[in-house]
């Protein structure tokens, strides 16, 4: 076993890392930041003082060429490295980062996929037709459909992957844009994205896969229209050339770089954002320098749900598992089952910009994830709905109405005022009450580095750079112009393990 580096990691709490702003400065001027050395103290000192512990590899243990070279360690990183090393190549990860685990460990509702044995398990019939059709509708018929049906086609697929390697993914739970619950998370409910990456890392150090921090790669390197290697900054302070004939690029998103955020889509300056502080989008920037076209970079999501103070991501399995959203008057103006888009709009739509999530003890033992929430100070409670409106100086009229009328809905199995037809199995009406107020955030960036059903990265002029693959959010062109909840970690993982198999099939040719 080669010798290792012990870093705190945080993925005991990392799902709940604060975004790239701090809570401070969220509360201030509630503004996308850019990031910098701060935010990277910042996180060094939450990763040290969480009670996990992560092994990443010691830095004199860095050789000058591997077979894979892995950029990024979140949930594409982590299954092209397997993949990539089941296939017989000795791949190493760089992450930027003090800590691995990248957006993924923020993951929260689940991951979405289609005729899987869970379903049929559990009797919910779905197929790969209807996840398809949906996810169009929610993308606005805008996705590259040959990358969505790869990712739909292969996702029971990876479910089985997942349980195989010690990751089980059994709990069905519904996103806004889903018919049916095809919404994929651990067995006891909770946030996938702690649980995933922990399950991905511990595969990873079974099979001895080199994974070394606070490396930042900074150039890949090319010739003659193939990767030689990258130039890396190890240990934020030495510069190295690594060589290697393959280069998977797993970078993430630029949700974090409110600069490239406005400059895509000026609407969404001063937005708070959902990302981690290595969602800069250099992935993105590195591939370009090489002439790699990118697509859909004005598609920006935003998530309707988002506590503004800090950046947290309220769940949408929140509202999948029967939340409702009231306004200042009390009462409910939209379809929370709805897509991100629409309800998000509907939020920005009312004269306070905001929304309070309102739900029973019920949905609180059905989502885990609540709990952190209540720790974090988000949730005030009361032992009735008048108590809990008085507390969130709500008209406590009003608000009984609304959830009166809502239980009525839930029993009569219809919504007649805004026709939300899922995330209807249980009423409002177990225990204490609960709210938590959000509204819109920066959340996922749709657009990125073009690539094929291959994960090839694919040039402005259509060539293909020979040994440069790309996966996860840095990509573009499968959610189209909205992504559906749930789709981001299907896509992480499925497109992940297909670069590492490519990646490794293309050395042995």
């Amino acid at each position: 076993m080669k010798k290792r580096m012990v870093l705190a990691s945080l993925l005991g709490a990392s799902l709940f890392l604060n975004g790239c702003v701090g809570a401070d400065d969220a509360t201030s001027d509630n503004k996308v930041e850019d990031t910098g050395k701060e935010d990277t103290k910042n996180e060094e000192e939450d990763a040290t003082t969480s009670a996990t512990y992560r092994e990443y590899t010691d830095i004199s243990e860095l050789e000058d060429q591997y077979d894979v070279i892995i950029v990024g360690s979140g949930g594409a990183g982590l299954s092209a490295a397997i993949e990539a090393k089941d296939a017989g190549a000795n791949p190493v990860i760089f992450e930027m980062m003090p800590v691995a685990g990248g957006n993924t460990k923020k993951s929260s509702a689940g991951m979405n996929a289609s005729e899987t044995k869970f379903q049929e398990a559990a009797g919910v019939e779905d197929s790969n037709e209807a996840f398809f059709e949906e996810t169009m509708i929610g993308g606005k018929e805008t996705n590259d459909e040959e990358l969505l049906s790869y990712m739909i086609d292969n996702s029971a697929d990876a479910i089985n992957w997942l349980d195989s390697i010690g990751i089980t993914l059994d709990n069905l739970t519904t996103t806004g844009g889903m018919s049916v619950e095809r919404t994929h998370r651990p067995s006891d409910g909770s946030a996938v994205g702690e649980y995933l990456v922990n399950g991905l890392l511990d595969n990873a150090y079974e099979r001895d896969i080199s994974l070394f921090v606070n490396s930042e790669v900074q150039t890949i390197l090319e010739e003659d229209g193939k990767v030689t290697g990258v130039e890396v900054l190890v240990n934020q302070t030495e510069e190295r050339t690594i060589k290697s004939d393959a280069v998977i690029v797993a970078t993430g998103g630029f949700g974090a770089n409110s600069e490239m955020v406005v400059e895509n889509d000026p609407a969404l300056e001063g937005f708070v954002t959902t990302n981690h502080e290595g969602s800069t989008g250099t992935g993105i920037e590195m591939i370009s320098s090489l002439g790699g076209d990118v697509v859909d970079m004005d598609d920006i999501q935003i998530h309707p749900t988002v506590e503004q103070s800090s950046g947290y991501l309220i769940t949408e399995a929140v509202r999948g598992e029967g939340a409702i959203l009231v306004s200042n008057e009390g009462t409910r103006f939209t379809n929370e089952m709805n897509t991100r888009d629409v309800v998000s709009a509907d939020i920005i739509a009312l004269p306070e910009k905001k929304a309070y999530l309102i739900f029973d003890d019920g949905v609180k033992e059905r989502v885990k994830a609540i709990n952190k929430y209540e720790s974090e100070g988000f949730v005030v409670s009361g032992d009735s709905i008048e108590e809990l409106a008085n507390e969130m100086s709500l008209p406590a009229e009003a608000l009984n109405e609304t959830i009166e009328t809502w239980n009525k809905s839930v029993s009569e199995g219809s919504d007649s005022a805004f026709g939300r037809d899922t995330a209807m199995d249980e009423d409002l009406s177990n225990g204490s009450y609960h709210a938590v107020e959000v509204a819109p955030g920066v959340h996922h960036t749709m657009g990125g580095v073009h690539i094929n059903t291959f994960t090839e990265v694919i040039k402005t002029d259509g060539n293909k750079v020979e040994g440069l693959y790309a996966a996860g959010e840095m990509t573009g062109g499968i959610h189209g112009s909205n992504r559906i909840g749930g789709n981001a970690v299907a896509d992480i993982i499925i497109f992940g393990r297909q670069a590492g198999k490519q990646a490794a099939n293309y050395l042995q040719n």
